[in-house]
Order: structure tokens, then sequence, then C-alpha cells
């Protein structure tokens, strides 16, 4: 038992383990995650209604989108983003892990008429012979990839936007790190039984890594039958550091603000969204 504590209490290196699947692709999980998205009252698996409409708003007006606009959008979940371009006449992809939120944004997509392209798939393999005006990622996932799949990922996007093509993303501030604190709990069904339909006792322990600036939330969730260990990392951005990895990457930093509403960044800002341009 001593041993088992301890390995539950262990701090792995920064990004050492890689765990996205057991979110985005088990059947329990992946179907709660989705009841995040669609509840329109709470910033967790996306942004709240309100927030998503006048962000849809700022984005079809700073980029300009209409019926020759051709836009991907990298983690779409249920279509939240990619159903509102594509009512503007966009040419829009969707990608994203998750089947199940999918299958609920073909759904919207069809009983709308809309002629939306989505792809189940973990978008650091996707691939296309589009290639699009916008490339959107939204509600920081970018901060949940370890540096090298970034470098990848800012590969990728530059490879497929056409000359000229932006990227829209967000990521969580320094402010936003400096607020978080180490903590070691456990809970019995945590999280109102989103982990599994069985009873489980869930460990959840926040590791904070000072030099690197990133946060780990750690899971361990027991049930009866079986053990699993869930890694949730999050990268924490300044300004500078984010405008550094773009430009190392082949982008030209066009704009910062504080969202992906459009609002004016201020050192006081807990996330930054970044609009940069293809070399």
């Amino acid at each position: 038992m001593l041993n088992e504590l301890k390995e539950i209490n262990s701090r792995p290196s920064p990004f050492q383990f890689y765990t996205a699947n057991e979110l985005w692709t088990d059947e329990h999980t992946s179907k709660q995650m989705l009841n995040y998205h669609l509840n329109e009252s709470i910033d967790v698996s996306s942004r709240n209604k309100d927030f998503i409409e006048r962000s849809e708003k700022w984005i079809a007006s700073r980029f300009d989108i209409n019926d020759k606009t051709e836009i991907a959008d990298f983690g779409c979940g249920p279509g939240l983003y990619t159903t509102r371009l594509a009512d503007r006449g966009a040419k829009v992809t969707g990608i994203d892990f998750s089947e199940n939120s999918i299958i609920y944004a073909k759904k919207v997509a069809n009983e709308k008429d809309l002629d939306i392209t989505y792809v189940v798939k973990n978008y650091l393999d996707f691939e296309t012979t589009d290639r699009f005006d916008l490339i959107t990622m939204i509600m920081c996932d970018f901060c949940a990839l370890s540096p090298e799949q970034r470098k990848n990922m800012l590969s990728k996007f530059n490879s497929l936007l056409k000359p000229d093509g932006f990227v829209l993303l967000d990521v969580y501030s320094l402010n936003s790190f400096n607020q978080k604190e180490e903590s070691a709990v456990y809970e019995l069904n945590q999280l109102n039984g989103f982990w599994s339909p069985d009873d489980y006792y869930c460990f959840v322990n926040t590791f904070k890594y000072e030099k690197e600036k990133v946060i780990l939330d750690k899971y361990t969730i027991i049930e009866e039958s079986r053990k699993r260990i869930v890694y949730n990392w999050l990268q924490y951005f300044s300004r500078d550091s984010l405008q550094k990895e773009f430009e190392e990457n082949g982008f030209k930093v066009a704009e910062l603000y504080s969202d992906v509403v459009g609002k004016t960044f201020t050192p006081e800002s807990t996330e930054i969204a970044i609009v940069a341009k293809k070399l």
C-alpha cells in the first residue's frame, strides 16, 4: 500500500506521458466531455454560449469571413464554432479526437443543411491536400501539447495554410500560472462519476513546474477491476515566449489579445490570444 501511494503521488518529468486518448476515445469519458461541451452556461470543455457568439462575430469580422474563406478548426468538438462559421458561407473543416463530438456536429450540420467536412482524428496526425485561409485552435488546446508537439503543430499549420494565411489560437498566461497551487486530494466518484459509470476513487495531484511554467493535473482512477492514470498537462506562456515560439516556426505575429473575442491585451490578462500570419 505504501508503494502504491508513493506511485500515486510521484511527480513525472514535464510532458513525460501523453494520455489524450483516455479523455477523447474512452466511451464513457468522451460522452461526459460532450455533455460539458453542450452545457451553454459553463466554461469547461467549451466556452459559454454568450462568449462563443461574441467570439464568432469577432472572428468573422477580423478575418472577413465569406463564401470564399476556407477554415480548419483543430479541436472542433461538437461544432460550436464550425457550425456558426459555415452559416456565414465559409468552407469549413473540423478535426477532433472524439467520435461522439463529431457525430453530434455532423447531426447539427445535416439539420442545418451545412456542408462541413468533419474528421475523427487526433489533430497531431491530421493530413490533407486542402489549404486554408484560417486555422483556429480555441479553448487553449495548444497549452496541452509538449514543446515537440507544439513545434510539429506549427509546422503542420504552416504547410496547411495558403500564402498569407492566418492562425488564431489562445493560451493561458503566466498570470494564470501564478494563481495555481500544488495540491493532493482524493474523492469517491470524483467529478460526479465523470471517469466511470461504476464506483471509483480518484486521486488528483496538481504539480507545478516553476522553471518550465507547466502545470500537471494527474488523475489516478482506481476501480474494482482496473486502475488508470490520466495526465492533463498545461503549458503557460508570457507574451514574449508565445511570440518567440511562433516566430521560430515560420510565422509573423500580427496581433495579441486577451481572448478570442478580441479584447485588448493587458499585463493582467489570464489568457493570450494570438493572430499569426504565415511568412
